[in-house]
This record gives structure tokens, C-alpha cells and sequence, in this order.
């Protein structure tokens, strides 16, 4: 018996199979809503990975300084109102009242690196105190007077070499150093420098001097100084504002004639023993009020007494004078041996720091300078 296939059936077929599509997309449908209703609207573009790198910057604080301020006269207190009494209850124990804190000073580390014959300290960018700082410091000790008058008589220009000889680190260097002292119609100016040779000639220290000679001796009115791989400060001796400045801080000391600074003193002690070689004494003290870089100190100066020595010039008697810091100063002593049959030129100086270390500058040669 055969089968007849009808028409119709191929159509029905195809109806059947859109009613089936039909039903699956609107489940697919059903479900995809409540997959999103499940993910609460949470569902966003993903984010590209942020390569920018998180930079933090550390630095070293130091405890605040606690600044007690004067009680006002006439300034009258506020009246607080006074709280209500609670009944049936007993008052609760007082709560003490935090103290504010003041914002800590932020100290910039700074890269240090060898000392020479000057301020150890100086940094390659000045900083910025807080506002504490910028109150203006107490005179040094011993400058609420005038300095003490002396007899003056600069000696001539001359240019100075010197043999250095150094110890740093448990390590021996050699080098060489200069003076070069120019005075001429009541003005002076001297420049130095000490350097060491490795494979190479490394100056450590670059300074001058120039100001004024007046009926107190040495008058600086500008000292710079460069040490190795450091920026260059600028102490400026204002007369007429009767101040002393620096680039390298906001302090101000005030300025009474007779102050120094790193370079001039030397020159200064010098000027002393030619206009009096009886005011060198053993035992003799004198007080000068020298500047640096950053600040400035009274330095006790103290005769020792005449030596003979031995330099790369030949053997000199010399007046031995040493400048020693305060115990709990960090500030380097400075022995400086000056020769009176040689115009009382410094035929010697050392440097001793600290830690032990020090820079010796010994005179190899002299050469008068022609004005």
C-alpha cells in the first residue's frame, strides 16, 4: 500500500518550527533580564590596566619646636556659658582637652660629601625654614659689644701655594692649595682653593673675600664660598643696614664692625701681629665674631706661642693660634701658624674635624705681588 504525501503537510511543518523559535528566544530573553536584574546594574566596560607608576616621596621630620607664647594683658576671656545641671545622674569624669599640633618641619635629606677647609653643610639648594625660623636668632655670644680696637697694618699682596696633605676616612690624599691676598687703597680681596690629586686634579674647597680696611681691620662685604659638587652661598656684610645676610638661609646677625668671615679672619689675625707683634702673648684670648655660610659665631681665638716648623718652604718660626669649637659644637677646629719674619703671612693651617679627619696646608712658595 503506498503512501500519498500531502501538500499541506510541509507547510504545517514549517509553522510548527517558527512557534518553537518563537518560544526559545523570548526564554533566552526571560533569562538574559534576569541575569541582569541578578547583577544589580554592576555590569560595565572593563578598564584598561593603568600604567602610571605610584611615585612616594618619603621625607625625615623632625619634632616640631614648641613655641610658648606670652600671655596678652588686656585681652579679656571669653565667658563660656555654664552647662545645665542634670539631675540623677552623676557628671562625668572631665576629658582632657588634645593639644593641637603643630605642622612638623619637613627636612629634605641631603647628599653629604667631603668636607674642606670650610662649612660642611651647605646645601645644593637652599631651604625654605618654616615659618619658626624665619624669626630672627639671638646675637652670638659675646656680640652685644663692639669688637675689642686694634692695631692694624695688613700685610702686602702676595700669592701663596701650599702642599696639602689630607686624611679622610682612614684614607691618606695629597694635593695643593692657594692664597691669593690682594690690598690696595683701603680695599682687600682674597681668594683660595684646596684641591686634591687622584688621577686628576679635584678642587674640594673654591672662597673669596673682598670688602673694606678700616680703622677695625679686615671689613668684608661679600663672602662666597663653593664646595666640591655644592652650590655656591653668597654672606653678604651689610654696613649701612648694620645686618649680615645669607643666600643659603634667612637667618640675620646683626652687623657692629669687626665681624669675619671664614676667609678674612685669617688675613684679619694676620693685620693684628703686623700692627702689633705684642699683642701675640701665650695665653692671649681674642673673641671675633666670624661668619660662614649658613650663620654666624663668636669664635675664641687663643695665642698657643711662637714655634719653629718645618714646611716644603723651608723652616719658619711662626706664631701658633688655634680656634677650638664648643664641646657640643660639630664645627671644625683650626690651627694657623703665622710667620712674623715673613710679614706674618699663615705659613700653616689645619683643619681637624670632629670625626678626626683633617685637611694640612703647608706653605711651598711666596711671590710678592706688584701695585
Amino acid at each position: 500500500m503506498a503512501f500519498i504525501r500531502s501538500p499541506m503537510a510541509e507547510p504545517q511543518s514549517a509553522d510548527a518550527r517558527s512557534r518553537r523559535w518563537v518560544v526559545i528566544l523570548l526564554a533566552s530573553l526571560l533569562l538574559h533580564l534576569l541575569a541582569f536584574n541578578w547583577a544589580n546594574g554592576h555590569i560595565g566596560m572593563p578598564s584598561w590596566r593603568d600604567e602610571t607608576q605610584t611615585v612616594i616621596t618619603t621625607a625625615l621630620l623632625t619634632e616640631p619646636k614648641k613655641i610658648i607664647a606670652p600671655p596678652s594683658a588686656g585681652i579679656a576671656k571669653p565667658k563660656l556659658k555654664p552647662k545645665p545641671k542634670r539631675r540623677h545622674r552623676a557628671a562625668p569624669p572631665p576629658v582632657q582637652e588634645a593639644q593641637s599640633v603643630p605642622a612638623p618641619v619637613v627636612v629634605e635629606p641631603t647628599d653629604i660629601l667631603p668636607e674642606a677647609a670650610g662649612d660642611a653643610v651647605a646645601a645644593d639648594t637652599p631651604q625654605t625654614p618654616p615659618p619658626e625660623a624665619s624669626i630672627e636668632p639671638a646675637p652670638p655670644a659675646n656680640e652685644t659689644q663692639a669688637a675689642a680696637p686694634y692695631k692694624i697694618d695688613p700685610p702686602p699682596s702676595a700669592e701663596l701655594t701650599y702642599d696639602v696633605f689630607a686624611l679622610r676616612d682612614e684614607q691618606k690624599w695629597y694635593g695643593s692649595g692657594a692664597f691669593r691676598w690682594e690690598s690696595a687703597g683701603g680695599n682687600y680681596r682674597v681668594t683660595g682653593e684646596a684641591s686634591i690629586s687622584l688621577f686628576f686634579k679635584i678642587t674640594v674647597l673654591n672662597f673669596s673675600s673682598e670688602g673694606m680696611i678700616n680703622d677695625t681691620g679686615i671689613a668684608p662685604v661679600l663672602y662666597s664660598e663653593k664646595p666640591w659638587r655644592k652650590s655656591l652661598t653668597n654672606t653678604h656684610f651689610q654696613h649701612e643696614q648694620r645686618k649680615i645676610s645669607f643666600s643659603a638661609s634667612e637667618a640675620v646677625y646683626p652687623y657692629k664692625g669687626g665681624e669675619q668671615d671664614r676667609a678674612s679672619v685669617i688675613w684679619q689675625l694676620a693685620s693684628i701681629g703686623r700692627g702689633d707683634p705684642g699683642q701675640f702673648q701665650p695665653g692671649a684670648e681674642m673673641d671675633v665674631v666670624v661668619a660662614g655660610p649658613r650663620d654666624a659665631d663668636t669664635w675664641r681665638i687663643q695665642v698657643i706661642g711662637e714655634e719653629e716648623i718645618e714646611t716644603p718652604y723651608g723652616k719658619l718660626a711662626a706664631w701658633h693660634v688655634v680656634r677650638t669649637p664648643r664641646p657640643e659644637s660639630h664645627d671644625q677646629k683650626i690651627d694657623i701658624w703665622l710667620a712674623s719674619q715673613r710679614e706674618w703671612y699663615p705659613v700653616k693651617v689645619r683643619y681637624t674635624y670632629a670625626s678626626g679627619d683633617f685637611l694640612d696646608m703647608a706653605l711651598s712658595s711666596l711671590t710678592p705681588l706688584a701695585h
